[in-house]
């Protein structure tokens, strides 16, 4: 066997694992977040500001790093890793506990009192933008990681049927993506319909560049590909071109918060179309039954067909964003909505159980209806676990005064007597400069950074051989890369530079 056919053969044929598996590595960076703010908060009370750099490496550590180890070193023991994480965010939180400014006198029972009345800054949601972060930086360590040895075999990408960790990239990406569309924030809704869906027709040209480019790159070098992914010539790309257009004709009739009805619909008839016709042989086997490549709609049959799971993924996503972004100012508010999204994500999980059973497992290449309802569910589990992470990361700063966190909630009533002055304090400090984080710099050019990870994975595997490599040299390059990749985001950020192709 060639080179090529190798790596293709290695990342090939693989049933995947438990669903409750990926959904622990999936809330291992939600507590890595929640301690990451906690150790800012007690540091800039014990210690000075930090520089541009520390502020990097915590962020690197605390975010990059634990993914890097759940999905390679450390992927037998999340359990063990989530308890340690856990134990040292607790210390950490008795630590500004005990160190409080505010209330210092004041039993507990009344210090949750007051801050149950306080009210947040409701034009930003941290918790979406940790999402976006965490799926991306997901990706981009798993692409590249799924190539060495080291990354277990369970995690990669299903061949027919179950769930795999690297299953959930581009459900998670589509998800995430909706949750902040035009659509659900009012932007290019003037004019008519038709304008509308002209400027979406525009936003989509550099995925069309990308889509094409990556389609030229891959072929003339001859680079290895998994062909019952997407097919011979479609890609990721080309799935969010088609979502993106489809969708948007789908909201020009159907406004956000009805967006539930649509993705219902679409789900169970696609599963009705893939039980009672020949639509799930032809896209398993092709028009000949033989698993023919000839012809455009056989040769990409899993990316054209699995497009409409996507878009039912999409108009969920939707639907959760258009409920998440209501304005809220209180922050009982909040704890209703990480309640009620934690309630729905729990029936899902059980629905998802049920639909396994009775009607067909989950398949990522038919994006089918379990596979569907098991993209939404576990980005609702995230999503509320984020929500609640935010809001413990809330009360540790309420006993805090004049504490900052970037990519955090900012706290409308301050514990201080003078509650204007605080306020204009702590805007006028947080709006000074580009906050020194590296899930905004991420969330700022999320695209450019999944298209640096492309690039960076692709030269790594065209000058490194990456099938015998040992575990220590392959843990070093993963570091490595995701170091690389961040820092180059982060220092854009840090210049205030939005990359923008549209």
């Amino acid at each position: 066997m060639s080179q090529k056919q190798m790596k293709e053969a290695f990342v090939s044929n693989h049933n995947g694992t438990s669903v409750l598996e990926i959904t622990q590595g999936l809330c291992l960076p939600v507590v890595c977040i929640l301690c990451r703010g906690l150790l800012i908060i007690l540091s800039q009370h014990l210690w000075s500001s930090h520089t541009w750099r520390t502020r990097f490496f915590i962020d690197f550590v605390f975010l990059i790093v634990p993914m890097v180890t759940t999905l390679t070193i450390l992927s037998s023991f999340v359990y063990l890793e989530h308890l340690t994480v856990i134990i040292f965010g607790a210390g950490l939180f008795y630590q500004i506990y005990c160190r409080r400014t505010c209330y210092a006198r004041m039993p507990v029972q009344k210090i949750l009192e007051k801050f149950l009345k306080i009210s947040l800054e409701s034009e930003y949601i941290p918790a979406i933008s940790c999402f976006r972060v965490i799926n991306s930086a997901f990706t981009a360590v798993a692409i590249l990681a799924v190539d060495f040895p080291l990354f277990p075999r369970r995690l990669a990408k299903t061949e027919l049927y179950g769930t795999g960790a690297m299953d959930f990239g581009v459900g998670g990406f589509v998800f995430g993506t909706a949750m902040v569309c035009p659509e659900i924030r009012r932007k290019c809704m003037e004019g008519s319909r038709f304008d509308h869906f002209t400027k979406s027709l525009y936003s989509v040209w550099p995925l069309v560049f990308l889509g094409v480019g990556r389609l030229i790159i891959i072929k003339s070098i001859g680079y290895q590909e998994h062909l019952t992914e997407y097919g011979v010539h479609w890609n990721f790309f080309f799935t969010l071109i088609v979502v993106k257009l489809i969708t948007s004709l789908l909201l020009m009739f159907f406004p956000p918060n009805k967006s539930w009805i649509v993705a219902i619909g679409i789900t169970v008839l696609y599963q009705l179309a893939l039980d009672l016709t020949p639509l799930k042989r032809l896209i398993l086997y092709g028009t000949d039954g033989s698993g023919t490549r000839v012809g455009l709609l056989n040769a990409n049959r899993e990316g054209i067909m699995s497009t409409l799971g996507y878009v039912a993924i999409h108009m969920a996503g939707v639907q959760t964003g258009s409920y998440v972004l209501k304005k809220r100012s209180h922050i009982k508010d909040w704890i209703k909505v990480a309640y009620c999204i934690l309630l729905l994500a729990i029936s899902l999980f059980v629905s998802l159980y049920i639909v396994q059973v009775k009607v067909e497992a989950a398949s990522r290449r038919m994006a089918n209806l379990a596979f569907c309802i098991w993209i939404v569910a576990s980005s609702l589990i995230l999503l509320s676990s984020l929500l609640l992470g935010d809001i413990l990361l809330s009360f540790a700063k309420f006993l805090i005064q004049g504490a900052l966190v970037p990519c955090s909630w900012k706290l409308i009533q301050s514990p201080a007597t003078d509650k204007k002055h605080s306020e204009s304090l702590v805007s006028e400090a947080e709006r000074k400069k580009p906050s020194l984080c590296l899930i905004t710099a991420i969330n700022r050019n999320q695209l450019i950074f999944f298209l640096l990870s492309n690039i960076t994975t692709g030269l790594i595997n065209l000058l490194v051989d990456t099938l015998h490599s040992s575990t220590l040299w392959a843990f070093f390059v993963l570091n490595l890369y995701m170091f690389i990749n961040c820092l180059i985001i982060y220092m854009l950020h840090l210049q205030d530079k939005t990359i923008k192709f549209w």
